[in-house]
C-alpha cells in the first residue's frame, strides 16, 4: 500500500541545507472509528501524526455553537474555530486554546475569515480573506486564499506583498496515480505557523462543501 504523507528531499551534500517548506498530508478522516464522526487527520513528512480535527467537541455549548477545535497529534487543543452567527459572507473567528464556554469573559479573537463582499456573486478571485487586526475595518487583509479549494489547487498569499506562504494541491503518488478530493497536500512556508495555515484550511472546509450554497467554491 502506499504511503499518504509526503516525504522532503535535500540536495546530496548539501550540509546545511535552507530551511525547507513544512509539508503535510491531509486525509480528510477522522481519527475516531465511530460513526457520525468527521474531520481531517494531518501526517507530516515522516509520517508522524501532525494534527487532527474532530467534529465533537468536550463542551456541549462549544460543539451546539459549530465550533472546532485543532488539536496536535497527541490530541492537545491549539485553535478553536467558530463560525459567526447570521454572517451573510460565511465569517468565522479564530481563537487560541479551547474555548470554554461556561466562563462569560469574552475570548481574545486571534482572526477572522470571510468570504470577499465580491464572492456572493462570484466576481472576486480570492475565496477567503483572513484579517488579523479588526480594530481597522478598511484596512486590506492580512492574507488572501486564492484559487480553488474545491479542486485542491490554491494558495494563501500576504496580503499587502502577494508573497506565497503555504499552497495546497492535489496528492500525487507517481506519475500517473493522483488520490481523490479527501486527501490532498498542504506546503507551509518558514515562517508561517502551520497550526494557523491548518485553522484556514478546516474554515475552508466547511464554507466550500455545500453544494446547494450560492458560496460554493469553484
Amino acid at each position: 500500500m502506499s504511503r499518504i504523507h509526503p516525504t522532503e528531499k535535500f540536495s546530496p551534500g548539501d550540509s546545511h541545507p535552507p530551511s525547507p517548506p513544512s509539508l503535510f498530508t491531509l486525509w480528510k478522516r477522522s481519527t475516531m472509528n465511530f460513526q457520525g464522526t468527521d474531520g481531517f487527520t494531518v501526517f507530516d513528512h515522516r509520517g508522524k501524526l501532525a494534527f487532527r480535527v474532530e467534529n465533537y467537541a468536550r463542551n456541549r455549548c462549544f460543539a451546539a455553537a459549530g465550533g472546532l477545535l485543532l488539536m496536535d497529534g497527541s490530541g492537545k487543543p491549539l485553535l478553536t474555530v467558530k463560525p459567526k452567527a447570521l454572517s451573510m459572507k460565511n465569517q468565522w473567528n479564530g481563537y487560541r486554546g479551547e474555548l470554554d464556554c461556561s466562563k462569560n469573559a469574552t475570548p481574545s479573537r486571534l482572526f477572522t475569515m470571510r468570504r470577499p463582499s465580491s464572492n456572493l456573486i462570484h466576481t472576486s478571485a480570492s475565496e477567503a480573506e483572513i484579517h488579523i487586526d479588526e480594530s481597522n475595518q478598511t484596512a486590506p487583509p492580512d492574507f488572501k486564499i486564492e484559487g480553488s479549494f474545491g479542486r485542491r489547487s490554491c494558495k494563501i498569499t500576504r496580503g499587502a506583498t502577494g508573497e506565497v506562504v503555504a499552497k495546497i494541491s492535489r496528492k500525487t503518488v507517481n506519475a500517473t496515480l493522483v488520490l481523490s478530493n479527501d486527501v490532498f497536500t498542504l506546503m507551509v512556508q518558514p515562517g508561517m505557523e502551520p497550526e494557523l495555515v491548518m485553522a484556514f484550511v478546516i474554515i475552508l472546509d466547511r464554507i466550500c462543501i455545500k453544494p446547494f450554497s450560492p458560496l460554493l467554491c469553484s
